[in-house]
């Protein structure tokens, strides 16, 4: 795919991978069982997901003047998560300016170390109370260190309560999701304004291969589109510059190597790949617990559980 050379950041520079990332993307919303109003963009990685993610949060909170103005004299920015998120969060609200101060970690509880959407409510209207600005929730199904997953259901019906944008990370979880018995994991992700999985990490595309589900992707081209005469199509209406999609200008073909891995594999086989992992996963979890010197720490959560020995 390198060899090709292909730039993709707008329609007329390679019509091909922007119709081609178009279909993939939908075909993987469709195996997702995502609903028809998302639409979605194939990103380098769930980092740059989240950054997209967190601009918007900030644009949209702020009636769209963040990019003009600045942050300065503007409202405190809230951002909420659980402490299972990703470091890429982190990284995301100190790049967008909202401050690491303002990433603020809600309690978990539970075997599968979710967000405790009441404190989360509670947080939202102390900080609305006090005179800031709740601007996201950044929500967490597969955590990386133990699989820590959100109630997506109840933190979208907080979110959706108080006007504010949802972004689910599923950076590795995602891929299961393609299985129906395991969705029931980020029941209530229809509700969500955008998420994220990597199919470079658990549905066997090599790297760079992320995907970002949208709800409104006007309001993400909003936040990063910039439109100078030399990057604009002329006479073509309703096409799709995926450049405005995401943080660079430039873009590899990244829908070429998953459109080969479903052709090659197909959903039924890469469905029984992941099966065969959480079953390998829970059966080894099984015979660990039954010897005397290991310990289970943290349960299975699809393939992930931890362990000490």
């Amino acid at each position: 795919v390198s060899v090709m050379a292909a730039q993709c950041m707008l329609w007329q520079t390679s019509p091909a991978a922007t119709e081609l990332e178009t279909r993939v993307v939908d075909w993987m919303r469709q195996a997702l069982s995502l609903p028809e109003g998302f639409s979605g963009v194939m990103q380098d990685s769930a980092s740059s997901a989240t950054l997209a993610a967190a601009l918007t949060m900030r644009e949209r909170a702020l009636h769209w003047q963040g990019n003009k103005k600045g942050l300065q004299g503007q409202p405190i920015l809230r951002i909420y998560s659980s402490d299972q998120v990703h470091t890429s969060i982190d990284r995301a609200i100190w790049v967008s300016g909202i401050g690491e101060d303002n990433l603020v970690r809600i309690p978990v509880a539970g075997r599968l170390r979710a967000m405790d959407v009441t404190a989360l409510e509670a947080a939202i209207v102390a900080d609305r109370d006090a005179g800031m600005l709740p601007a996201g929730v950044i929500a967490c199904v597969g955590g990386t260190s133990t699989g820590g997953t959100d109630d997506i259901a109840g933190v979208a019906a907080v979110a959706k309560r108080y006007g504010l944008y949802l972004h689910v990370d599923a950076a590795w979880a995602g891929s299961a999701m393609i299985c129906p018995e395991y969705r029931h994991f980020w029941a209530g992700a229809e509700h969500a304004d955008s998420i994220v999985f990597n199919p470079h990490k658990w549905l066997g595309a090599q790297f760079d291969c992320s995907m970002q589900f949208i709800r409104r992707p006007e309001d993400l081209v909003r936040t990063l589109a910039i439109k100078p005469d030399y990057l604009k199509t002329h006479g073509r209406d309703g096409i799709i510059n995926y450049s405005e999609w995401s943080v660079p200008l430039g873009r590899r073909f990244r829908a070429l190597k998953l459109w080969f891995l479903l052709r090659a594999h197909g959903l039924e086989n890469l469905r029984t790949m992941i099966r065969n992992h959480v079953a390998w996963s829970e059966g080894l979890a099984a015979r660990l617990a039954r010897q005397p010197d290991f310990e289970i720490v943290t349960e299975p959560m699809l393939s992930l559980f931890s362990f000490r020995h």
